[in-house]
């Protein structure tokens, strides 16, 4: 190997990296405000999770809102089971 192709590696090398230094440097600085500009153009969202808890391994509780009425499912087994329904304004 000749000294000019290891010289055009390492160069080959730096802009290489630094155009992912570049990448970084600038989804730092703009990525936060696009994305909430992006979140904040979207409608309302409907359905919402609200509160999960593991029960088990095999099995979770997920508390989910839709529209003003809370739902409380039991997810495991490859079963859902709805566990109760409840207003969401009644709630404390």
């Amino acid at each position: 190997m000749l000294f000019a192709d290891i010289v055009r590696m390492i160069a080959a090398l730096a802009v290489t990296l630094g155009l992912i230094g570049v990448g970084v440097v600038v989804l730092r600085r703009f990525g936060p405000e696009t994305l909430r500009r992006l979140q904040s153009t979207r409608a309302e969202r409907r359905l919402k999770v609200v509160e999960t808890l593991v029960l088990d391994p095999a099995r979770r509780l997920v508390l989910v809102r839709c529209d003003a009425q809370e739902r409380l499912i039991l997810l495991g087994e490859g079963r859902v089971i709805p566990v109760e329904t409840k207003s969401a304004e009644s709630a404390p």
